[in-house]
């Protein structure tokens, strides 16, 4: 990977905050800021356009809102319907309505789970320790 030098001037407040940050991670200054930046310019694209549409207001949402985000689940009776239309798929196919509940079932728990991790990422990004949220189902 080629990279670019480049000399940034940055508020002491701000400097301090990131050395801290990268001493509590255990990494360096140069690897705090890079880690920042690139979640700072991370692009989109790389999501659907209904799945964009979903995350987008997230930004928005204050911490306490993000965190019942990162610990929303999928339906148990969603997901107890999704595991028996798996599991009917694999051992003999699938109706066209049932191909299609499924399908459905499968964009739900897609949804869920990108909400889910945006909003960890969002939460990480202003500081707070989100390892209990990533380990919860």
């Amino acid at each position: 990977m080629s990279a670019q030098a480049v000399t940034l001037h940055l508020p002491t407040s701000l400097y301090d905050l990131l050395r801290q940050r990268a001493q509590e991670t255990r990494r360096s200054l140069e690897a705090e800021i890079l880690d920042v930046v690139t979640s700072a310019v991370r692009p989109d694209d790389d999501l659907p356009p209904d799945l964009r549409e979903v995350v987008a207001p997230l930004r928005a949402l204050d911490d306490e809102a993000l965190r019942r985000a990162a610990m929303d689940a999928f339906p148990e009776d969603a997901a107890a319907r999704f595991t028996e239309l798996n599991r009917k798929q694999q051992r003999e196919g699938l109706t066209e309505e049932e191909d299609r509940a499924l399908e459905g079932l499968r964009r739900g728990y897609e949804r869920v789970m990108v909400v889910r991790a945006e909003a960890a990422a969002l939460l990480k990004e202003r500081g707070h320790d989100v390892s209990k949220l990533i380990l919860r189902r």
